[in-house]
Order: C-alpha cells, then sequence, then structure tokens
C-alpha cells in the first residue's frame, strides 16, 4: 500500500523556520523524483521545489528562492522541506509528491500557517 504521510506543519510567526517531513512506504523511493507543492485557499495548487531521485539536483519557484530547501534521505526512505523566514504569503496545505513517468503519488498535506 503506497502512502505519503506529511508531517511538521503547523502555526509560526513571520520569519520564523517550520521542518516539513515527508515519510514514503509502499513503493521504491530512490527512484522517484520528489517535490512539495502547495495550495493556498482559493488559489491553484503550485509546485514548491524538487528534488532528483538521487539527490543531486534540486529545483525551486521564484518565491522561495533562497528560503526554502528540499533535501531526501533515500535510507529513511523521507523528503524535507526546511522553511525558513516565512512570511504570510507561504500559508497554504503543503503537499509532497512522489514522480516517475507514468507514476505519481501525493501526500494527504500539512497546513502551514504563517502569522503574528
Amino acid at each position: 500500500q503506497v502512502q505519503l504521510v506529511e508531517s511538521g506543519g503547523g502555526l509560526v510567526q513571520p520569519g520564523g523556520s517550520l521542518r516539513l517531513s515527508c515519510a514514503a512506504s509502499g513503493f521504491i523511493f530512490s527512484i522517484y523524483v520528489m517535490g512539495w507543492y502547495r495550495q493556498a485557499p482559493g488559489k491553484q495548487r503550485e509546485l514548491v521545489a524538487a528534488i532528483s531521485s538521487g539527490g543531486d539536483s534540486t529545483n525551486y519557484a521564484d518565491f522561495v528562492k533562497g528560503r526554502f530547501t528540499i533535501s531526501r534521505d533515500n535510507a529513511k526512505n523521507t523528503a524535507y522541506l526546511q522553511m525558513n523566514s516565512l512570511k504570510p504569503e507561504d500559508t497554504a496545505v503543503y503537499y509532497c509528491k512522489a514522480m516517475r513517468i507514468r507514476q505519481d503519488y501525493w501526500g494527504q498535506g500539512t497546513q502551514v500557517t504563517v502569522s503574528s
């Protein structure tokens, strides 16, 4: 049974940090590209960051460059998103996604709220 379980979301003040985790099971994690997406109320889901299967290549949306870092630990079947210098506009549900040609899996999402 394929599962992607996000954790680490919560309420944080502007300028604060959070680290999201995405624990994978039921598939060969190490051969999938992993991505983090987010969806704010009334907006479309958007890509935040992605990392190659081996972890040697990353890309980021312009709105998070220099603030967020994506990483993965294939030995632990887990992907991470370190979020620093959070802004109110980062408030959204954050989802992880495992991606391979003709085969994608989504997690259930974790809420991140940035507010004072």
